[in-house]
């Protein structure tokens, strides 16, 4: 399912974007990604949109990047840990601490997406494996 990204090529500088523009780009990839996952299933927009929302959540993205964290390097790590820095206000529903890690997991996505997509698909490949059981 990540055909999408696997021929995308790397495209500007995301060593000049700020975190939090980067969770932005990320977020958005991940709800693309996620979509484009459940676009396939036969069921109606309202599942599909419920099915899709409860991927996006912090507490599914939190788990996400709990569930990649020993592939990452020393580099990504350190992304992840300034965007979790970064992230001061949360919604009052969510846990600060699993809000921040959501953050930090939707900048490491937003700057993979950037800088090197193909790694990207690989560690969505790795969470649709993984997840599922």
């Amino acid at each position: 399912m990540n055909y999408w990204i696997q021929n995308l090529d790397p495209y500007g500088s995301p060593e000049e974007i700020g975190v939090i523009q980067l969770a932005w780009l990320g977020d958005s990839v991940w709800e693309l990604h996620q979509r484009l996952r459940y676009v396939h299933f036969p069921l109606k927009s309202k599942d599909l949109h419920l099915s899709v929302v409860q991927e996006v959540k912090a507490n599914t993205q939190s788990k996400s990047l709990a569930e990649i964290e020993h592939l990452l390097s020393a580099n990504e790590i350190d992304l992840i840990r300034r965007a979790r820095n970064k992230s001061k206000r949360c919604p009052k529903s969510t846990d600060p601490a699993v809000y921040s890690r959501a953050t930090g997991f939707e900048t490491l996505i937003g700057w993979l997406f950037l800088k090197d997509p193909k790694r990207l698909s690989i560690l969505f490949e790795y969470l649709e494996v993984n997840m599922k059981s």
